[in-house]
C-alpha cells in the first residue's frame, strides 16, 4: 500500500514543511498540492523540492488555461533540478467558472487542450526540438528547453473523471488523479485506462491511479462524523457543475445524487445532506474508528488504488505524526 498527502503551504510554511517531512520519514510516497483560485503552487513546490529528499512532489492540479505549455515545462524543468528528479506534473482542465471568472480565459475545447499540453510539455522536458502542429497550437521555430535533465521523462498525471477524458488519459498520460471515485470502481477505471493506452499503441503500460482519499476518524455512531463526510460530496454534487454529479451517477449513485440535487433545488440543505447514504459515503471515503482506518486503506489499495492521497491531518506535529502513523497501521 502506498499513501501520499495533500498538503498546501498554509499560513505557516515552516510548520507545513515539517509535517511533510514527517510524512516522508514515515514512508509516504507523494505530496501533492492544488491551486484552484488560491495562491500559486509553484513557490510552495520549490520549498518542498528543497526541504525534502525522497518523496515525490506533484501538482494536483495545474489547469491548462492560465499558463502556456512552455511556461509549465519551464517551471518543471527548474523543479526537476531542485528536487533531483522527483516531480509529477499533474494537469487538468479545471472548470469554466474558475477559468472564465478567475482567469478571464474562454473555457474552450478542454480535452483537446489537455492533449496538446501533454504532448508539448513532454517534448520540451525530454529535450527535443519544439516543432508542433496541433489543432490549437502551432510551434515551428524548433526551440529546445536547455536544462539539466534528471531522468528520461517526467511523469504527467491528469485529473480526469469523464469517459472521454479517462480514455484520453490512457492514450497520453502516465497516471490519473480521480476524485470521489468509489473503491469498487478502481478495477474498471484501470480497464478503461488500459483500453485507451492500447488504442494509442501504448502496450505494457501501467498507469498510476492516485485517488484523492478523504479520511474521517471517529465513532461510527456519531452522526456528526457522517455529516462531515457528506459535506464534500454535497458540495461536488450541488455546487461544482455537471461533470461531478454525472460521474457519480454513472458510478452507481443515481438515487443518492438525484435526491440530493432535488432537495438542494428547494434549498433544503438538510434534505440534500441526508439523501447521501452511508453506503455512498463508505464507498468513496474512509470513515470509522482509528483501528479500522488502515484496513480500509489496505482494501482500497487491493481494489486498485496505487497511491492514495490523503489530506494532511490538522494539529500539532505530534498529532500529525500520530495520525499519519495509524493510517499506515503503525
Amino acid at each position: 500500500m502506498q499513501l501520499g498527502v495533500l498538503a498546501g503551504m498554509g499560513r505557516d510554511w515552516q510548520d507545513s514543511i515539517e509535517k511533510v517531512r514527517i510524512a516522508e520519514s514515515l514512508g509516504y510516497s507523494m505530496v501533492a498540492t492544488g491551486e484552484a483560485w488560491g495562491p500559486s503552487s509553484i513557490p510552495w513546490m520549490t520549498l518542498l523540492a528543497t526541504h525534502t529528499e525522497k518523496i515525490q512532489i506533484a501538482t494536483s492540479i495545474l489547469n491548462v488555461f492560465s499558463r502556456s505549455p512552455g511556461a509549465i515545462a519551464q517551471e518543471f524543468a527548474s523543479l526537476e533540478m531542485l528536487s533531483k528528479g522527483r516531480m509529477v506534473c499533474g494537469i487538468g482542465s479545471s472548470g469554466h467558472r474558475v477559468i472564465e471568472h478567475f482567469h478571464g480565459v474562454p473555457f474552450d475545447r478542454p480535452l483537446r487542450r489537455i492533449r496538446e499540453y501533454v504532448e508539448i510539455i513532454k517534448l520540451l522536458l525530454e529535450g527535443q526540438e519544439l516543432n508542433y502542429d496541433g489543432k490549437l497550437m502551432q510551434m515551428s521555430r524548433g526551440f529546445r528547453l536547455d536544462y539539466e535533465r534528471q531522468r528520461d521523462s517526467v511523469p504527467i498525471y491528469i485529473a480526469a473523471i469523464t469517459p472521454k477524458s479517462i480514455k484520453q488519459t490512457g492514450e497520453i498520460a502516465d497516471g490519473i488523479f480521480p476524485i470521489h471515485w468509489p473503491s469498487q470502481r478502481f478495477a474498471s477505471l484501470k480497464e478503461d485506462l488500459r483500453a485507451g493506452a492500447m488504442s494509442a499503441n501504448r502496450e505494457n503500460l501501467n498507469l498510476t491511479v492516485a485517488p484523492f482519499t478523504n479520511v474521517y476518524v471517529g465513532d461510527s455512531e456519531d452522526e456528526s462524523l457522517w455529516q462531515a463526510a457528506r459535506q464534500p460530496l454535497f458540495h461536488y454534487i450541488n455546487r461544482m457543475g455537471d461533470f461531478y454529479w454525472n460521474m457519480l451517477v454513472s458510478n452507481g449513485f443515481e438515487d443518492d445524487v438525484l435526491a440530493s440535487r432535488a432537495a438542494w433545488q428547494e434549498r433544503n440543505r438538510d434534505g440534500a445532506f441526508s439523501a447521501i447514504s452511508k453506503e455512498m459515503v463508505q464507498a468513496i471515503q474512509v470513515i470509522g474508528p482509528p483501528d479500522t482506518i488502515a484496513g480500509q486503506l489496505e482494501q482500497r489499495a487491493s481494489d486498485g488504488a496505487d497511491v492514495q492521497l490523503i489530506p494532511m491531518p490538522q494539529g500539532s506535529l505530534e498529532d500529525v505524526e500520530r495520525q499519519l502513523s495509524f493510517y499506515l497501521g503503525v
